[in-house]
């Protein structure tokens, strides 16, 4: 049994350690200021309301480079709804959620892995 510490890139037995290291749950029908509601999140900053369906997530602190992984999901809202992830750079990702058209989404939730 390996074990695990945190605030580091390894285990203890030189394997990676591969984390969550950016997270958001938010409200993108709403618009305050620019940005969408955000209901909990970690390393995130903000979440900048671009146009309907388009959001940018911006991290709290950078990361050393853009090859990083995004999962991101849409919540109740309606059927068929995909949140895609696009334009990844150090300091934010944007992401789209649509149906046949852009369209907002009550819930949207983004993950990013590094």
């Amino acid at each position: 049994m390996s074990t695990v510490k945190f605030n580091t890139w390894q285990n203890t037995d030189g394997t990676e350690n591969y984390k969550c290291r950016a997270w958001v749950n938010f409200d993108g029908t709403t618009n305050t200021g620019g940005n969408c509601d955000i209901r909990g999140s970690g390393n995130v900053s903000s979440v900048t309301d671009n146009n309907t369906g388009s959001y940018t997530v911006n991290f709290s602190t950078a990361f050393t480079d853009a090859n990083y992984a995004v999962a991101s999901t849409t919540g109740e809202g309606g059927a068929n709804r995909i949140a895609t992830a696009r334009t990844y750079t150090t300091s934010s990702v944007d992401i789209r959620v649509y149906t046949t058209a852009f369209v907002d989404n009550e819930i949207v939730c983004v993950a990013v892995f590094r």
